[in-house]
């Protein structure tokens, strides 16, 4: 049996045996099982995304598509920034205050860069206003729900992990061509490592999301081609109804995320710390509300998946070795990306959540570990 088939096998009874009421959020209406092995497919279509990148993102900006989304990133301070609309009518929207989000970036960078994803209402234009001291503005315009359809083959079975399922990123509608360079070349070429350290992240964009799966396409847009990172930024990304979306491509022949020797594929969610840093975000805003009952029994029943698998203990204090440039942190096993560097990510409110968190996804862990 395959590394990811015993994985599966020994861990079938993770929805029920992790969070009972996680089998309406994550599974549907399908059963708790062992990971689908069938590789028929189906096309579906997903629109493209269309982007413009701004010449001056410190003048009015427009745009010849409904703008849903506007990717930012800036040096200086983290607050202060704010950005309105031209609204499709011809009027402005108010002025309404920019949530930074998370200091991200490929490993060995300083990090340092504030981005941000402000959510859009169709519009043709933005402005923005920023504080004294930003420098180095840069500015895109998304649209990723009303551009020319594409077609693409994805799983006719939704995928499943130790009994979870997970929308694939095919089945988000993840563009591919993104992660290459003109030259037909990965941008950022996979690199896998031994599993150290979980870190919990909100994207900071909008609550009671309406299309959760545009937003994760936005992200993705934002990180691969904006940043220039050539993926998306986090390893899986959880929505408010509980749904779980794989993030950095690892391959298709091991458990996602990893190789099929069980090492951790480097993804840019902390930057300077992410080889061997398993970074998952909760889609919304947490600084001053919960997650979503959903939100949480995934991410608790995800992280615990992994800490089994990984034998990581969630509740431990370590010393983060980054095995490519030999840095060193101590940290808690599962932590908050303001634990490791300046930001606000995963917000104030779920921060503090963090000690309850840390016991209930090793109770789930101590569980699946018993039963496999």
């Amino acid at each position: 049996m395959s590394r990811r088939g015993a994985l599966g096998a020994a861990g079938a009874v993770a929805a029920a045996a992790a969070v009972t009421p996680l089998a309406a959020a994550v599974s549907g209406d399908e059963p708790a099982g062992e990971e689908n092995s069938g590789s028929e497919r189906k096309e579906r279509a997903f629109p493209a995304t269309r982007a413009k990148l701004a010449d001056d993102a410190t003048r009015p900006v427009s745009a010849d598509f409904p703008i849903t989304y506007v990717g930012l990133g800036w040096r200086g301070p983290h607050r202060g920034a704010q950005i309105r609309f031209t609204l499709p009518d011809g009027r402005k929207s108010d002025w309404q205050r920019v949530t930074a989000g998370c200091a991200g970036g490929r490993e060995g960078s300083a990090g340092g860069a504030v981005t941000a994803l402000a959510a859009a209402p169709d519009a043709t234009g933005y402005e923005l206003r920023l504080p004294d001291g930003v420098t180095e503005v840069r500015a895109m315009a998304l649209d990723t729900v009303h551009g020319p359809r594409r077609t693409t083959k994805v799983p006719a079975e939704r995928k499943r992990m130790r009994g979870l399922t997970y929308l694939t990123r095919a089945d988000w509608g993840a563009d591919e061509s993104l992660r290459f360079l003109p030259d037909g070349t990965e941008n950022t070429p996979t690199a896998f490592y031994p599993a150290q350290v979980m870190t919990v992240h909100h994207t900071a964009t909008v609550n009671d999301d309406p299309d959760p799966a545009a937003t994760v396409r936005a992200v993705y847009e934002q990180h691969a081609v904006a940043n220039d990172w050539g993926d998306i930024g986090y390893h899986f990304l959880i929505d408010e109804a509980g749904r779980i979306y794989e993030g950095r491509w690892s391959g298709e022949d091991a458990l996602p995320a990893h190789d099929s020797d069980g090492k951790l594929v480097t993804a840019f969610h902390t930057a300077g710390y992410n080889s061997g840093n398993l970074g998952v975000a909760l889609l919304g805003d947490f600084v001053e509300r919960e997650p979503t009952a959903e939100a949480r029994a995934s991410l608790v029943a995800l992280l615990a998946v992994y800490a089994a698998y990984q034998g990581l203990d969630p509740r431990a204090d370590v010393t983060f070795v980054n095995p490519v440039d030999g840095v060193t942190k101590d940290t808690a096993l599962l932590s908050g990306h303001q634990d490791w560097l300046t930001t606000e990510c995963p917000g104030g409110v779920l921060h503090r959540d963090l000690p309850a968190l840390r016991e209930d996804v090793a109770a789930a862990a101590g569980r699946m570990q018993k039963r496999s």
